[in-house]
């Protein structure tokens, strides 16, 4: 299930979840405590050091070419299972730059289905859908808005490198929301500043 943590970024976890078939159809074990293990404050954000547990199970379906992100929670972990089709997910460490560092750190990955990704607070994320998708994410956090934080998928302080033969030259498809996100270096500072307060 859990797979091997991200090199370039603490608290990322990929992985692959088994698929158990047959001619009857196929059945999947997405998610599994004793394997995950704790979900400390370093991963949720839990201010109050209490562990944190998943309450909240969403399921995203996008076309080809739809960009979701980039995203970022201060109080949410998130776990993501691929059903179906294909997606380059993008990490971007924002954490060191709230302790001064002038840049993230950026980690790419092609997640096909059956394969998973842990995404700790503080580790901005967002994936362009390769082909149709079906993508499960189980939350630390149940969704009221406050935690909703993000910046534009094509900053250049983040430099993701999405393929661009997906979307062409007319862009992703992107929500308002996401059309609308600030900079990276805007969303750093609001973040600063709400710490300092």
């Amino acid at each position: 299930m859990i797979g091997g943590a991200s090199p370039e970024i603490p608290g990322v976890r990929f992985g692959a979840v088994t698929r158990h078939g047959d001619a009857r159809g196929s059945f999947r074990e997405l998610w599994r405590a004793s394997v995950l293990g704790p979900l400390g404050s370093d991963l949720t954000g839990t201010t109050d050091g209490t562990p944190g547990a998943f309450v909240q199970a969403n399921l995203s379906v996008s076309a080809v070419g739809v960009l979701r992100g980039l995203h970022v929670h201060q109080r949410q972990l998130d776990y993501w299972i691929v059903s179906s089709g294909r997606a380059v997910v993008a990490l971007v460490d924002v954490r060191p730059m709230l302790q001064g560092a002038p840049r993230p750190v950026v980690a790419t990955a092609v997640l096909e289905a059956d394969h998973s990704v842990v995404i700790p607070a503080g580790v901005a994320h967002g994936f362009l859908a390769l082909d149709a998708l079906e993508m499960l994410y189980l939350v630390t956090n149940e969704y009221d808005g406050t935690d909703e934080l993000g910046f534009a998928w094509d900053d250049p302080s983040a430099a993701v490198p999405w393929p661009e033969e997906v979307f062409g030259r007319n862009g992703p498809i992107l929500s308002e929301r996401d059309q609308a996100n600030p900079s990276l270096l805007d969303l750093v500072a609001r973040l600063r500043g709400e710490a300092r307060a």
